[in-house]
């Protein structure tokens, strides 16, 4: 989303193809199901249940059988026909998390954040010819405590950042694509726009959806002044994040927040993605009302060293509205992001980092983001790598006249461990936020907070 926002998850982790990267792009592992393989389990199962009386087996025998046949057709997924394949993937995610702001402390029960929600996708594909194929992605989210931005001090079961409901479910993407092998593929539809996560996605190390520079579990809690008391929203003119979209009665951590992936939500438009040569792809999306961006990316390994860079450019031209891209309520806004992951494989060091800038031509402001997270990835234990990280970021907003509007410094330890026989994984962390906007008087916040979760695939 972006708030924080692009693009399922395996057991085995690979630099160059992230989880999220394939949530967002509609690829996936093939889940079909073959009806005459059930039938035959069926009857298997069937002929070991009964074999002490097999040679009783009469006349309604193949009566039986259709019944079982019946009874399978009922419970099994399908294709809708013989020509378009049909995957269905997702996973289940969930997690606790204990808050202290130095006012007040408590323990929520929530999702993990919009666009990355427990989900079920269905993807179909059919070759057209040689090289060429079509295809089509109907990604669903749920949401039973959405945490971005509807979670703060007052409200423990957050509604849906895109319904405004709670225990929600939504369609998240919609789209088809036609796809060359040597050309490239474009998409139509609601979808991931070029620059959604592209620096976040380059993060392999395993960590990545607890711990990314998108402020998921605090944006939406309240800031506080010197006595403790909310800051009334009312006449809060300058909003450089997306806070404001939900017309909060005061004013929230992400309203003080510089933009970071400010490009996270889908959008309806039209998509091209290129082949990849040599471990380089660009990528590149126009939507309304309007918008534009580009993006490039480079993933390999040499030397025992596993390296993925990406960047991207985002303008946004007009007022679109709410959940635009660069959540153009803002007007006219540029915004640039990069991120670099490294990995000595042999030993499991990684660092990872992201930077990104945003010009609020509308606001009269602009922004200016980095992060940066460093750790190590062993197996140490059978069930799968261990992932130790400790993570710095500094958000900062300046006037475009001059003069600082509001900075907030992050940091935090975690670690996550995998389990590669059920694909999923288990998360522990620790986060302070130290959010203060000096052009608004004395306001902010101390926050603290720990969770615990966990992320299971299908």
């Amino acid at each position: 989303m972006g708030c924080f926002g692009a693009a399922d998850i395996k057991a085995k982790r690979q630099v160059s193809r992230h989880p999220l990267e394939v949530m967002k792009t509609g690829e996936g592992r093939m889940m079909k199901y073959s009806l005459g393989a059930l039938v035959a389990a069926g009857v298997l199962a069937g002929g070991l249940a009964t074999s002490a009386s097999a040679a009783d087996l009469g006349g309604n025998c193949c009566a039986d059988l259709e019944e079982r046949i019946a009874e399978l057709e009922a419970t099994t997924a399908r294709k809708g026909n013989r020509k378009v394949s049909l995957t269905v993937s997702g996973w289940v995610a969930q997690q606790v998390m204990w808050w202290d702001d130095g006012f007040e402390q408590n323990v929520y029960v929530s999702d993990i954040g919009s666009t990355i929600e427990s989900h079920v996708k269905f993807t179909g594909q059919a070759t057209i010819s040689p090289g060429w194929s079509a295809g089509y992605v109907l990604h669903i989210e749920t949401a039973s405590s959405d945490p971005v931005l509807g979670l703060d001090q007052n409200t423990d079961n957050a509604p849906a950042l895109y319904t405004g409901q709670t225990n929600d479910v939504y369609v998240l993407q919609s789209f088809w694509f036609v796809k060359s092998e040597q050309l490239g593929k474009v998409s139509v539809g609601l979808q991931s726009q070029a620059s959604d996560n592209t620096a976040i996605l380059v993060d392999g190390s395993g960590s990545l959806l607890p711990a990314n520079w998108v402020q998921f579990d605090y944006g939406g809690f309240f800031l506080r002044d010197g006595a403790g008391n909310f800051v009334n929203n009312a006449n809060f003119t300058p909003c450089p994040a997306p806070g404001c979209v939900l017309n909060k009665e005061f004013l929230t951590i992400s309203n003080i927040f510089g933009p970071s992936d400010f490009n996270g939500t889908t959008t309806n438009s039209v998509r091209y993605d290129s082949p990849s040569f040599g471990g380089f792809s660009v990528s590149a999306s126009w939507g309304e009302d309007d918008f534009w961006d580009v993006a490039a990316r480079y993933a390999g390994e040499f030397s025992g060293f596993k390296l993925a860079v990406a960047a991207a450019y985002a303008e946004a031209n007009d007022d679109a509205g709410d959940f635009q891209p660069l959540l153009s309520v803002l007007g006219d806004a540029q915004h640039f992001q990069i991120g670099g992951y490294v990995e000595h494989v042999p030993t499991g060091l990684f660092i990872y980092s992201a930077y990104s800038t945003a010009d609020l031509e509308d606001a009269a402001l602009e922004s200016d983001n980095w992060y940066i997270k460093a750790g190590l990835r062993k197996r140490w234990n059978p069930l799968g790598h261990t992932v130790f990280f400790g993570e710095y970021q500094n958000a900062e907003i300046d006037f475009a006249s001059g003069g600082k509007f509001s900075e907030v410094d992050v940091w935090g330890l975690g670690v996550v461990q995998e389990v590669d026989a059920a694909a999923m994984s288990f998360w522990l962390t620790y986060r302070n936020i130290d959010a203060d906007a000096p052009a608004l008087g004395n306001v902010g916040l101390d926050f603290d907070y720990v969770k615990f979760g966990a992320l299971i695939n299908f």
